[in-house]
């Protein structure tokens, strides 16, 4: 059973999954670039992003929303988190009733502290909220265009949705698993990207395999004593969009955010390193939208808190790190399972 498709956002994410919903279905592929769109439709390459994949006759790009939104059963979100409210208010009268949108974009929003799903409720009509699912999980789109084995997790409050999504998308290379906890599985997809920042820059400064490890741990407890003080569930920090993700970003050498650490690590300018990128490294602007978040709820977070100065110019790499080893000793209480979120770390 065919499920026309809409794909807003063709950067690396947008068009990997575009490729990945065009194996059965119709899709349109929503972008801003007149140019992107006129090439894809006559050469079937996206000139910009993943530009060596032939893409399937059977995705149409469109840089007009209504266009591609008509008729469209399901949504899939790749824009940039920055852009996501403006994109969406445009696009919300389009989206036809009962369609199911699916957010693969992870920040948080620096001026509300809201993750996606939130911004999107913040802007979509009330109908609409049921069906609003997060996907997320350790996926590197070069990979998925490849068709190399793949597994995330959907995240729905109804998760009749999140199933229905599940059979939509999943193939023998792409599994998708399902579950509720929205606000852990967001919280942990847009702040493993902070985590990676450290990493990359501890791994630029040649800090060592002890360090990394040391980081991705007290970073994934950090990241959970965050989304516990939302309401997330303790144990969705272990999963897909936890730890599966945060390995992923902090180690694989796709990884933007891991790049960007890497480069300040080496002593790097940061606009060179942005600028050498060429899209969007949404740990920067995450970095600053979770040291805020944080204070608001009254939780600890020394890592962002570190990366945040970096990223500021307020201090190098190593000064960071030096910063965080010469806290206060304390005893290591298990962050990941503990319901009291606002002790310190």
């Amino acid at each position: 059973m065919r499920t026309p498709t809409a794909v807003l956002g063709a950067g690396s994410f947008g068009t990997c999954l575009a490729m990945l919903g065009a194996r059965e279905h119709d899709v349109k592929l929503w972008a801003r670039s007149e140019g992107t769109v006129e090439a894809i439709n006559r050469d079937r390459h996206n000139p910009r992003y993943l530009s060596e994949f032939e893409l399937p006759e059977r995705i149409e790009a469109t840089t007009d929303l209504r266009e591609a939104l008509a008729g469209r059963e399901l949504v899939i979100l790749a824009v940039p988190s920055h852009s996501l409210r403006a994109v969406m208010q445009e696009a919300g009268p389009y989206i036809e009733p009962g369609a199911i949108v699916v957010s693969a974009v992870k920040g948080i929003e620096y001026e509300t502290g809201l993750t996606m799903h939130g911004v999107l409720e913040d802007v979509l009509d009330p109908e609409h909220h049921p069906r609003i699912v997060a996907l997320s999980g350790p996926s590197f789109a070069r990979e998925i265009a490849r068709q190399r084995p793949t597994v995330v997790t959907l995240a729905c409050r109804e998760e009749a949705f999140a199933i229905a999504v599940q059979a939509t998308l999943s193939c023998p290379w792409f599994r998708c698993y399902t579950q509720t906890d929205v606000i852990g599985v967001e919280t942990a997809g847009a702040l493993k990207n902070v985590i990676a920042i450290a990493v990359g820059m501890s791994d630029g400064a040649e800090a060592g395999l002890n360090a990394r490890a040391a980081l991705m741990t007290r970073g994934l407890a950090e990241i959970t004593r965050i989304g516990v003080a939302q309401g997330a569930e303790p144990e969705t920090f272990l999963g897909l969009a936890g730890m599966g993700d945060l390995l992923l970003t902090c180690t694989g050498d796709l990884s933007r955010n891991r790049r960007v650490g890497l480069g300040l690590g080496r002593g790097r300018p940061l606009p060179e390193i942005v600028a050498e990128l060429g899209e969007v490294a949404e740990g920067i602007q995450t970095t600053r939208a979770a040291v805020r978040l944080a204070a608001r709820l009254g939780v600890e977070a020394p890592i962002a808190a570190q990366v945040r100065a970096v990223l500021e110019g307020e201090k190098t790499p190593q000064e960071a790190g030096q910063a965080l080893m010469s806290r206060q000793l304390k005893s290591e209480r298990d962050a990941t399972f503990q319901r009291d979120a606002r002790r310190d770390d």
